[in-house]
């Protein structure tokens, strides 16, 4: 086990495992929350996994478009599975702890799925930018080259800023308390229990989290700046409505993501409550993912085609 510096005037044993709180401490609650959230955990599962299949064997949905769709849902059933499942045993089985390596690894995908998503998303504002303001250029501009690069690149950089923080996280020492007041092995909660100097951790996580969303929100805000002007520029009301329905899904899928992701990781540590980022998790870890195909697939004609056929095969 670790300790604290020789300095000290006593050793205090490292933390090995930590434990989950999870939602509520009443016994009522935790089969009503366990039923709830494995309703959400198969509805995300079901609804994300059709989505993939759906792509990949309709011929009308091998497009960039679908193809970004395909990997942000894929993204949706990978970050869930890393905490729901961890969470419905807390419900059911009141098994809150987790080992500190386990928890490092939660914390560790959880960072790089939710980085990935957000360079997705911002994949997607692009090839939408293209398709509507560059229609009659866009199977020359998004080619297959370029949208397999746009999701390399997503993928790449998504982990590579998991790693970076990590780095910072794991420098750190457990010796205290190791009870985690949250649903998962957040960020936010665990630099809380540190017994050890947090600033720099949090240095690197503004840093990496501003490097990440604050440059793909303002790609999503460029390209949609252009979209909204070209779609004014159209005479047909009919034109009009054809071209935002083409966006509309994913303008509101961008919306939900980073109105939750803004609240938690730019703000300054002090203002950060934990109760709040309990709900904030919530939404983004298992409310999100489970709207998103119902999101696309609702808005969208050639996707409801492509799962009635994956649901009749």
């Amino acid at each position: 086990m670790r300790t604290k510096d020789p300095g000290d005037v006593e050793n205090i044993t490292a933390v090995t495992e930590f434990i989950i709180l999870g939602l509520s401490d009443n016994p009522d609650l935790q089969v009503p929350l366990f039923l709830i959230f494995l309703l959400i955990y198969l509805i995300t599962l079901l609804g994300n996994l059709a989505i993939v299949i759906a792509t990949c064997i309709d011929p009308r949905l091998h497009t960039p478009m679908y193809f970004f769709l395909s990997h942000l849902s894929f993204t949706d059933i990978c970050c869930t599975s890393n905490i729901v499942p961890k969470l419905l045993v807390i419900f059911l089985a009141g098994e809150k702890t987790i080992s500190y390596s386990g928890c490092i690894m939660q914390l560790f995908f959880f960072m790089g799925f939710a980085c990935t998503e957000c360079f997705l998303l911002t994949a997607m504002a692009y090839d939408r930018y293209v398709a509507v303001c560059h229609p009659l250029h866009y199977l020359l501009i998004m080619n297959q080259k370029v949208y397999v690069l746009l999701a390399a690149a997503s993928w790449t950089g998504g982990f590579l800023t998991s790693v970076t923080i990590m780095v910072s996280v794991i420098c750190l020492s457990f010796c205290a308390s190791n009870e985690i007041n949250h649903i998962f092995c957040e960020l936010m909660p665990l630099l809380k229990l540190s017994c050890t100097d947090t600033a720099s951790a949090e240095t690197v996580l503004f840093i990496a989290a501003a490097l990440t969303s604050v440059p793909a929100s303002l790609v999503t805000l460029t390209s949609y700046t252009f979209i909204i002007s070209a779609i004014l520029r159209i005479r047909s009301a009919e034109g009009k409505r054809k071209a935002f329905s083409t966006c509309s899904s994913h303008l509101t899928v961008i919306s939900v993501f980073y109105l939750s992701i803004f609240c938690v990781y730019l703000r300054p540590n002090s203002t950060y409550s934990l109760q709040q980022g309990k709900i904030l998790s919530v939404v983004y870890t298992t409310v999100t993912p489970m709207l998103n195909p119902l999101i696309y697939s609702l808005r969208n004609k050639d996707v409801k085609n492509a799962l009635r056929k994956v649901i009749g095969r």
